[in-house]
This record gives C-alpha cells, structure tokens and sequence, in this order.
C-alpha cells in the first residue's frame, strides 16, 4: 500500500514514515499543506495521514479542498486536537477516521488497513478469489490451503490487483500503489517482479492465474 503523510513536525513524519516501510508500505512525505494537498493530487495513494496543525493551511482546508476534488482516498486525521468537537468536526469534513497523538504504531497500521478495507467495500480481513486466498495483515497468500511464497514487492503487487478484482489493473496503476516517488518508472523492476509473481501463482495453481491483458495490464481470474 502507498501511504502519504502530511505532518510539518518531520521528527515525528520521518519516525512513521521507518515504522511503516518496516511493515512494508510505501510512504511518501509532504511536511506542508500546499505540498500535500499537490502530491494527493497528482498521485494515487491507499490512504493518507493528515495532520491538521499546519503551518501554511489548516488540515480541515486540505480535507475539504480533497473532497471537493472528488479525490476519495481514504484521510486519517492524526492530530494532537482532541476534543470531541474537533473528532466531529474533521468527521464531518469527511475523514474516515481519527487518531490522537501521541499514538502506537500498531494501531495506526490497524487503522490504515482498516479504511482501506471498508474503502474497498470488505468486512472480511482478508480477501478471497475463488481458491486464492490473501490476507493482508500477516501478508500470508495460499492457494487451495496450500501457502504461496511471495516476496514482499510481489505481496504489494498481488494485493493490489486482488483488492480491484475482477477489473483490470494497468501497470501505471501498480506502480502507484506499490512504490513510492522515488521509483523510476521506467526501470525493469515492474516487470520482474509481475513476470516472478505470475510464475509462483501459476506453479501453485497448476495453470494461469494472473493474465496479462494485452495493452490494458493484468488481471486475476480462475
């Protein structure tokens, strides 16, 4: 998952920031309103971390500007406001939930999953196609019970194809989500690490299960 956090204090965005590529997402940083109110505008995030004591732009201003935007991303407040008002407040302007500083790890990446499962419209924690099972917390992938090693960028790749099924997810799509901006779009990784997962999927499955849709990008079927 691809994670923007928009936080002035960089101590704390760069803290999160290690903590949730430890749990391997991918996370971009914005350390003003302006830049971040552009980086989600430009790109394609699974959720963002908004604080709302900023320098330049209060973070309700940055949440209505997204809404307004049609920009549906799921936004997590984190703030050190905590006041009821200020919860209902930023609920109102259309967060998708609110998190108190100072706060654990553990529960900010519940959160985050969290949203983006409901974002998705599922209640389970893990997703299942047919035989295909992927359960997004402890990253554990089988087919027909039988356990699929992925490696952690084909894990990211495999989750956020399974997470649009059964549409068709094109590569620019896959690279939004699963690296940060620092990734160059024009390297071979993408395409190595889809040609690895297709292979492993296909050895588990005894046949396809991730087809490459010509032109349009790839897609998992049974």
């Amino acid at each position: 998952m691809r994670i923007l956090i928009i936080e002035d204090n960089k101590e704390l965005a760069l803290s999160v920031k290690k903590g949730l590529e430890r749990e391997n997402f991918s996370v971009d940083l914005a350390f003003s309103g302006l830049d971040g109110e552009e980086k989600a505008y430009v790109n394609t995030y699974d959720a963002i971390l908004l604080d709302l004591n900023l320098p330049d732009k209060d973070g309700l201003s940055i949440l209505n500007f997204l809404r307004e935007s049609t920009i549906n991303v799921p936004v997590i407040i984190i703030t050190a406001r905590d006041e009821i008002e200020e919860r209902a407040k930023g609920l109102d302007f259309g967060a998708d939930d609110y998190l108190v500083k100072p706060f654990e790890l553990l529960e900010l990446t519940a959160r985050i999953r969290a949203v983006v499962r409901r974002f998705h419209g599922r209640t389970s924690p893990y997703i299942q196609i047919e035989q295909l099972k992927i359960n997004p917390v402890s990253r554990f992938v089988s087919y027909k019970e039988k356990e699929i090693f992925l490696k952690p960028k084909e894990f990211d790749i495999l989750l956020c194809i399974a997470q649009q099924h059964p549409a068709v997810v094109s590569t620019e799509q896959i690279a939004e989500h699963v690296y940060d901006e620092s990734f160059d779009p024009f390297s071979s990784v993408l395409r190595v690490h889809i040609a690895r997962l297709k292979k492993k999927l296909a050895e588990a499955a005894k046949k396809e299960l991730l087809t490459t849709i010509r032109a349009k990008g790839y897609q998992l079927c049974e």
